[in-house]
């Protein structure tokens, strides 16, 4: 049998990882400038946070979902998506006495479903949330994060935002809606037939032609908004003009998540293919209180770092390092001394294992080392080593003997 990763699973190898790593550390850097703090939740929960928060007619309950049962007969589940658990972090740290809070988090997701460009079974995802504020300021603050974000990695995509109102506006417009997709129920899609006595709503979000065609005629529900709803989302909407940042309103966005209200939104890039957003979030008001915790408002968003990965021109930083290299074998204990000196200095060091002088040379250039120490028998006697600095080709003799300062005065150019 021949080992491979599993179906819908990626190596991240070094190349990857540092362009992974870069986009994380930039999203947790421009958070902190927000003032998001960061915060981590276990890997698996208790299945009954996911069920409860993510709804019984979402894909990821019915689907795509992780669940096995431990040892004692405990059903768990990997984590699909970030918001639930931290939502019931908020209830059993009690973090209630602590808000407003603003978050942030970064890490592995795992959703069972056809892998594809940008989507594996085990993803990787960045978020942040703000909990404990009413205010549709809050969603002008998220909303101005995710923008920062995107602008920092230097990403282009459309925000798409919709109001699904408050709970009284949505009860009006999903009797409407109902009622008309009600009289076409033979043409639904086998998915929107059972969501219709489920979450109606979704069914908005139907990829399947024949439903987007009978919703050309639905009913809209920004024509079901009360004052509150109506005042909501013209809040956001004209704050996010007055700072100029553009937007589209999407009647048929609706989130795939039973804990969405007022307002939704995805940022979408059409180089993703079909598969085009890239970060999604919305208001839960009422997510909170349905885990059992005290009424608390929040809103938040997601990103997938796979799909930011592909669509950012940035590449992950790579220190350049010095490149430690015995002329023989003889002088190994040396080099590698030397190469621990420098490190602990806190300059990056490779050191040449093997080969002759030449190959050791190649292969320092190849690690796109900026310089060469080469330890050798004669000027190591004389508390000396040959430098070699790589990108001009200029050749120095240095004193062993404070080497760390005078290598990092050589250094004028900043890490690649």
């Amino acid at each position: 049998m021949s080992l491979q990763s599993v179906r819908g699973t990626q190596d991240l190898l070094p190349e990857a990882q540092a362009k992974h790593n870069m986009i994380v550390e930039c999203a947790r850097s421009i958070s902190a400038r927000f003032g998001f703090h960061e915060m981590s939740t276990p890997i698996f929960e208790f299945s009954e946070v996911f069920k409860r928060t993510l709804g019984e007619a979402s894909d990821i309950v019915n689907k795509e979902m992780y669940t096995f049962k431990d040892r004692n007969g405990e059903e768990l589940t990997l984590r699909p998506e970030g918001t639930a658990g931290i939502a019931r972090a908020f209830i059993s740290e009690g973090l209630s006495q602590k808000t407003p809070l603003k978050l942030y988090y970064a890490g592995p997701m795992f959703r069972y479903e056809r892998p594809q460009k940008g989507r594996q079974r085990q993803f990787h995802q960045l978020g942040a949330e703000l909990i404990g504020v009413a205010s549709p300021y809050a969603d002008v603050e998220c909303l101005t994060l995710a923008f920062e974000i995107l602008r920092g990695l230097k990403i282009e995509a459309q925000l798409e935002i919709n109001s699904i109102g408050d709970p009284e506006s949505r009860a009006r417009y999903c009797e409407s809606l109902v009622k008309y997709l009600t009289r076409h129920h033979t043409q639904l899609s086998a998915d929107s037939q059972r969501r219709l006595g489920l979450n109606p709503l979704r069914i908005l979000d139907s990829k399947d032609e024949g439903d987007r065609a009978l919703l050309k005629n639905a009913p809209l529900i920004s024509d079901y908004y009360n004052d509150t709803s109506r005042e909501f989302l013209s809040t956001v909407t004209n704050s996010l003009q007055a700072l100029g940042l553009k937007f589209h309103l999407n009647p048929f966005l609706v989130r795939g998540l039973d804990y969405y209200t007022h307002c939704v939104f995805e940022f979408k890039s059409s180089a993703l293919g079909a598969q085009d957003a890239l970060l999604s979030g919305g208001r839960y008001d009422q997510l909170i209180e349905t885990m059992g915790g005290p009424a608390t408002p929040g809103i938040g968003w997601a990103a997938g770092v796979e799909r930011l990965a592909l669509l950012s021109p940035l590449e992950g930083v790579k220190t350049r390092p010095v490149a430690v290299i015995p002329v023989h074998g003889s002088m190994e204990a040396e080099a590698f001394a030397l190469c621990y000196r420098l490190r602990a200095a806190g300059l990056t060091c490779e050191i040449g294992f093997s080969g002759n002088l030449s190959k050791r040379m190649k292969r320092a250039a190849g690690q796109n080392s900026w310089a060469a120490v080469v330890v050798g028998p004669d000027e190591w006697a004389r508390g000396e080593v040959q430098c070699k600095l790589l990108d001009s080709g200029e050749a120095k003799i240095l004193r062993v003997e404070g080497l760390e300062k005078t290598l990092t005065d050589l250094r004028s150019d900043p890490p690649q």
